[in-house]
Parts: structure tokens; C-alpha cells; sequence
């Protein structure tokens, strides 16, 4: 007599489930899906995404400053939501022959500004840099890591900048000007914190 095969009995169980198994777990997902789904907001997981881009693409730039040995031009266009990176290897702040230019989007979605969620210490403007190379605030990384002044930038949701509503979806960015490092930080009801 085989394992599956139960005393008194010429029936053999196969190995797959019942339709009454596979009821029910489907109506225990559907019940976790039905208390889970409100929580889930995929504009605020949008606004985190970007922020931990925007944010690695700040340290990711002060470390190639450092390594090739020359500025590294970062320039904030806000009206087409994104970073242009400028491999400035004469530091003549000119976009030379041979140099290379690359651009980062926000991502779908983000804007650059704070919303209605109050200002840092940085300032309010939806980009705190007050160097400008044509016509963009643009953020000098020195070859000593060093950035070219302290600043920093907000994101927030496009939701959050056509309604008011939603402060909570506002992110920043925070330069240091002696040692170039970026920290970021979410806005919770509660005020600034340090993101991770």
C-alpha cells in the first residue's frame, strides 16, 4: 500500500488541491489585497524613488570629481525636470569638444519644489543654488570633492504641486559645501527627518 493510499480504500489522492483548497486561499488573498490596497500609494513610493536617484546621482558625481580629477558641472533644469551633468575637464565652466554632457530625469510624476510643505533651513526655493551658468542653477563638484556652495534641492509630487494637499510628498536634498556630501529627508506631518 502506497503513502497515499488510506486503509479500506481503492482510491488513490493525488498530488494537486481541491477546488474547496483553492477557494479558500483565494479568498484569504483577496482579504489581505482588500486590507493592504489603501495603504499602498504608488505616487509617494514615485517621490522616494527619485529622491534616492537624485540623491545617489549627487554622490555619484562628487566621487567622479574626485577620480577624474576635474569640475563636475551639475545643472538644475526645472522646467524639463531633470539634471544635465557636465564632465568639465578644462574647469572653464563651457561645455568644451570631447567633454561629456548627460542628463538625469526626476522621474514620472515629480517636480522640482516643496509643495506647501515648509521650508528647510537651506531656504524655500524650489532649488537653493545661487551660482548660474546659462541661464540654470548650476552646482560646481571640485576635484577635491568639495562642492562650489551650500545648497540643496526639493522634489515633490506633481499631485502635491496642482492641488496642496498632499505636503507629506515633499523630499530634499542637502549639499554640504566643505566636503560635497548629499543627505536627504522626507516631510512628515511631524516636520524635516533624515531619510535612509
Amino acid at each position: 500500500m502506497g503513502p497515499a493510499q488510506m486503509p479500506g480504500s481503492s482510491r488513490m489522492r493525488s498530488g494537486g488541491f481541491t477546488i474547496i483548497e483553492l477557494l479558500i486561499v483565494m479568498t484569504i488573498v483577496g482579504i489581505i489585497v482588500a486590507f493592504a490596497a489603501p495603504n499602498v500609494d504608488p505616487t509617494r513610493f514615485r517621490v522616494n524613488s527619485a529622491m534616492q536617484v537624485l540623491g545617489s546621482t549627487m554622490l555619484t558625481v562628487q566621487r567622479q570629481a574626485i577620480t577624474q580629477q576635474h569640475d563636475i558641472l551639475v545643472q538644475f533644469d526645472t522646467a524639463q525636470h531633470r539634471l544635465s551633468i557636465h564632465e568639465d575637464r578644462d574647469n572653464d565652466a563651457t561645455v568644451d569638444a570631447g567633454e561629456h554632457v548627460r542628463s538625469v530625469q526626476i522621474g514620472e510624476g515629480i517636480v522640482f519644489g516643496r509643495g506647501t510643505a515648509p521650508a528647510m533651513a537651506m531656504g524655500g526655493r524650489a532649488v537653493e543654488i545661487d551660482r548660474v551658468v546659462g541661464g540654470l542653477p548650476t552646482l560646481v563638484f571640485h576635484r577635491d570633492g568639495s562642492a562650489s556652495e551650500p545648497g540643496g534641492f526639493y522634489v515633490t509630487s506633481l499631485r502635491e504641486s496642482r492641488t496642496a494637499r498632499y505636503p507629506q510628498d515633499a523630499r530634499a536634498v542637502v549639499i554640504s559645501r566643505a566636503t560635497g556630501r548629499a543627505s536627504w529627508f522626507r516631510y512628515r506631518s511631524d516636520g524635516w527627518v533624515k531619510a535612509f
